[in-house]
């Protein structure tokens, strides 16, 4: 299941710079997770202040 990015997400691109294959990235007014590209590796979770990806 891969991850995506809840209405918590602060817009700061942390997880767009720690994301391995690039699956992450801006849309209008936050960054959003392509799921097909998502290893669910997790990483954008980790570096996430507020928690805002979570998987689907």
């Amino acid at each position: 299941m891969s991850y995506v990015i809840n209405s918590e997400c602060i817009s700061c691109g942390a997880c767009e710079a720690e994301c391995p294959v690039e699956a992450i990235h801006a849309d209008d007014e936050l960054y959003v997770i392509d799921e097909e590209t998502c290893i669910e590796c997790g990483a954008c979770a980790a570096v996430c202040p507020v928690s805002a990806p979570n998987q689907a």
